[in-house]
């Protein structure tokens, strides 16, 4: 989506300026001209945003992930969804939310740059209010500031969503987020210029009963810049498929799982006419034969022979069967 920042007066001079000048002889540009750099297009220039695939598959992943976030605040697992990010000026994003705000910044280590996580006061009212036993409803109060429990509650939040983010961004590059400061206006949040360009990721909390929660993730353009060709990039790395605690948890699950285990000694024929009048004390005759059947599921698996051990029966498996 592209930015719909508007020009400013000295842009728009230099635009007419431009479009004044004589473009008949485009000389190419000397040696001399120290400003000149090579550019490529698609890769340096993050202003349109474009198909930020990679970036879409973290919210995504992060989306899913976030539920166990909220999950011990509301008692329940919340349905997160993700919107494609968007790009507009900071003071364009301020512009459309309150003046009274959570805003969280942390600082991205190996970016070297900022983010911003902000959160709305009816949802940390929701949040507060079901962790402490009550029912998942925001409470209809206008104040201008967060009580001490609150402000526990979006540390714990903001604390998770965080560790939720590094993980999400594992596939694409390994980060490490540093919480730095907290605000509550959004004039006051010494995160980037007004003017500047950030990446805006929104997302929704569907919760039961009530209107849906929003919170946002911000990054500042300049932030991921460094990184713009992997983000347009379609191909994740081999971590994605090097999820051994998936592995470990899937492993365990398995072996879990219970089977029936049957000992098969015979199957003696009967007729009917013997099996109408069986009366109690009546003898059958068993075949065991060369051993004992094992069978799991009801399917044969081995064969054993029949012992003894420490004073009770058992099986001594001889041979695994084939058929």
């Amino acid at each position: 989506m592209a930015s719909t920042r508007k020009l400013s007066s000295d842009e728009v001079n230099a635009l007419i300026e431009g479009l004044g000048e004589d473009g008949g002889d485009s000389a190419a540009p000397s040696a001399e001209d120290k400003d000149v750099r090579p550019f490529q297009f698609g890769s340096d220039d993050l202003s349109l945003l474009g198909d930020y695939y990679a970036l879409r598959m973290i919210n995504e992943r992060f989306a899913r992930m976030a539920r166990q976030v909220f999950l011990p605040m509301l008692r329940i697992q919340p349905r997160i969804s993700s919107f494609p990010p968007e790009v507009k000026t900071f003071d364009e994003y301020t512009a459309g939310i309150e003046n009274f705000m959570s805003l969280n910044i942390s600082r991205i280590e190996e970016l070297r740059g900022s983010m911003l996580i902000v959160l709305s006061p009816t949802f940390i009212s929701v949040l507060t209010n079901a962790y402490y036993g009550g029912k998942i409803k925001p409470l209809a109060t206008t104040r201008s500031e967060f009580t001490a429990t609150e402000e526990r509650i979006i540390e714990i939040i903001s604390s998770g969503l965080n560790d939720t983010l590094e993980v999400a961004w594992r596939d694409l590059m390994e980060i490490s987020i540093r919480y730095s400061s907290r605000e509550v206006n959004p004039q006051f949040a010494s995160f980037v210029d007004g003017s500047d360009l950030v990446i805006i990721c929104s997302f929704v909390v569907q919760l039961p009963d009530i209107d849906a929660a929003s919170f946002d993730i911000i990054y500042p353009l300049q932030t991921l810049k460094p990184i713009a060709s992997l983000l347009r990039s379609r191909v994740q790395t081999d971590k994605a498929n090097d999820d051994k605690s998936w592995r470990d948890r899937m492993e365990r699950a398995v072996l879990e799982i219970p089977l029936d285990l049957t000992a098969r000694l015979s199957e003696p024929t009967v007729s009917m006419n013997k099996l109408i009048h069986l009366k109690e004390g009546d003898v059958f005759p068993i075949d065991i034969g060369e051993g004992v059947e094992i069978l799991i599921e009801k399917l044969p698996f081995y064969n054993g022979e029949l012992g003894e051990v420490g004073g009770q029966a058992a099986i001594s498996l001889t041979e695994r069967r084939t058929e």
